[in-house]
């Protein structure tokens, strides 16, 4: 049992002196003392070097003069360690001003040699504290990351909306030349732009869900599309000597879950991929029905041809803690497992040193999505008020609702809106954006509500940020539409609003 040390564990403790005899010594007083640890006596630079590297020392134990080495010199090497390790002068020739110059020099403590007594306390103390002071870095640092992907978010929330502003036009313009051509090469250019939109759209939003979060706890999540936001997240991560390989489903594959959670879980697998291919190689993203299942189970595959594992690292992947990273945390696929199994979900491991890793993720399938709705019947001259701060989006849309056979006319902001509705008279529909200042969306129903107003209204949203639907009034038919805009959806939206139809 200690005597004067608290327990702290197995440690290492590197004893730097040229006299086996005292170096057994003091072993044998940490040990009495109830210290629970190993030791090791070097007594030249050379040999302190490659145990600072091999044996990993806790705490180092320095006699002061050594024949051709000195305890000054071991504490300088000592100290130049990432992290540093904890260095006692432990002498018999040391005098007040050396001591007092040793600890300025970094060293944690002193101990003469005919006064040992407090030696196991010291070195308890010295350990403890290096503990402590490691402990805190790591605190700093996450509480840095923490801080580096708040501020990440911020600008990936105003780079999103930027671009979806931006982009609009691209989902608009292609449905506009269908109106209005039937020449086939036009009609053409307007798929390559929509698509060209889309992509644009798709990568803005997927690091937007990354960083802020999905706003559904459970939503359907297209396997095809969650391949697509992973490839667009990896492409500044992928070394010049890896390739991804993108095989998505040869089906419609659905699953009902976290859309950013499932995204979370393929970016980790697909990151420890990369990091076992230092050499390069190709990493396979791929997804089929589960040959082991009778039901709908999907089976979503993360392959690399990296270096492998052996089965005891295979049976502690999933351990609190456990990593094979320098710097890894040991949390990243326990959290992937925690994620997959709340789901109902299960992750299999297939390894081998020298040929790889493969990951296979297995979870319930949705139902498929509902068909795509008929094409939507033309406007009858319906009267319609556009409140839109943005000028492109609001031109294009008025046009696009002209084209359909709609009289739509434009107010920049709420207040503008509620003037026109008293002088002008209500229209039969409002379409009313999120992004405007003066008396914004909400505030804005709510007055045409206290007017007498009962139509319709269609509310262009933020996914990020949903209205609140408790927030309307009750008299007000309300419908939502997401950002950014496809005028299918749009059409739709319209007709439904003016028909007698319920939200």
């Amino acid at each position: 049992m200690p005597h004067s040390a608290d327990p702290i564990g197995p440690v290492r403790i590197l004893l730097v002196e040229d006299s086996p005899e005292d170096a057994e010594l003091t072993s044998m007083q940490l040990l009495d003392a109830g210290l629970e640890a190993r030791f090791e006596r070097v007594d030249s630079g050379q040999e302190l070097a490659k145990a600072l590297v091999d044996f990993k020392p806790d705490l180092v134990l320095s006699d002061l003069s050594m024949p051709g080495f000195s305890g000054y010199d071991a504490l300088k090497l000592v100290r130049s360690q990432k992290p540093p390790v904890p260095f006692i002068f432990v002498s018999g020739t040391m005098g007040e001003d050396t001591a007092v110059q040793a600890l300025r020099d970094g060293a944690s403590d002193y101990i003469l040699k005919d006064k040992t007594a407090r030696l196991p306390a010291a070195a308890a103390r010295a350990i403890r504290e290096s503990r402590s002071e490691r402990e805190r870095e790591r605190v700093e640092k996450e509480l840095l990351r923490s801080q580096r992907l708040d501020s990440m978010a911020m600008l990936a929330a105003g780079l999103s909306h930027d671009l979806r502003n931006i982009l609009q036009p691209l989902l608009i313009v292609p449905d506009l030349l269908a109106i209005h051509s039937d020449n086939p090469k036009i009609r053409k250019l307007g798929e390559v732009i929509a698509e060209s939109g889309r992509r644009g759209h798709e990568m803005a939003e997927s690091m937007l869900s990354f960083v802020r979060g999905a706003r559904k706890a459970r939503e359907p999540v297209s396997v095809s599309d969650l391949f697509q936001a992973v490839q667009v997240l990896l492409q500044g991560s992928l070394p010049d000597k890896v390739t991804l390989d993108l095989q998505p489903p040869a089906q419609a594959m659905v699953i009902d879950a976290n859309y950013v959670e499932l995204q979370q879980v393929l970016i980790n697998l697909c990151l420890n991929g990369i990091q076992a291919m230092p050499e390069g190689g190709v990493l396979t993203l791929s997804a089929c029905v589960s040959p082991s299942d009778t039901q709908g189970m999907a089976c979503l595959c993360v392959r690399d041809q990296g270096t492998g594992m052996d089965e005891k690292t295979r049976k502690q992947l999933f351990t609190p803690f456990f990593t094979t990273k320098p710097d890894g945390t040991g949390l990243g696929l326990m959290s992937c497992l925690r994620i997959v199994e709340q789901y109902q979900g299960r992750i299999e491991v297939d390894s081998a040193p020298g040929q790889g890793t493969t990951f296979s993720i297995t979870l319930p399938m949705a139902a498929s999505p509902a068909p795509s709705p008929a094409e939507a019947a033309p406007g009858q001259g319906q009267r319609i008020l556009l409140v839109d701060g943005d000028s492109t989006r609001q031109s294009l849309l008025c046009n696009a609702l002209q084209s359909q056979g709609y009289a739509p006319s434009n107010a920049p902001d709420g207040a503008y809106a509620l003037r026109a509705a008293v002088v002008d008279g209500m229209p039969d529909l409002f379409i009313i954006d999120s992004d405007f200042v003066l008396l914004p969306a909400v505030a804005l129903v709510k007055a045409l509500a206290q007017r007498g107003y009962r139509g319709p209204v269609i509310l262009l949203q933020d996914p990020a940020k949903p209205f609140d639907r408790d927030a309307l009034p009750g008299g007000v038919k309300a419908y939502l539409l997401d950002k950014p805009l496809e005028m299918g959806p749009v059409f739709h939206a319209v007709a439904q609003a003016l028909s007698a139809g319920s939200p």
